[in-house]
């Protein structure tokens, strides 16, 4: 990746989240992040019971943290 890509990622990844918590339950969130993680087993199901008591902005919130470690 580009020094410049690099630079702009974190705004692009904010625009991202934002467009995400418009158009999607959080059901589909879910099924978003199981087809971009790599994960082995079912990762919808074990990220449902992770999030089930969880509203979309901490699950967004949460997956800002990820991304930054």
């Amino acid at each position: 990746m580009s020094e410049a890509a690099t630079a702009e990622t974190p705004r692009v990844m904010d625009k991202v989240f934002k467009i995400l918590k418009r158009e999607l339950s959080a059901e589909e969130y879910l099924v978003y992040l199981q087809a971009i993680t790599p994960r082995i087993g079912d990762a919808t199901k074990e990220l449902r019971d992770l999030t089930k008591n969880m509203g979309l902005e901490e699950v967004l919130r949460k997956a800002k943290l990820m991304e930054k470690s």
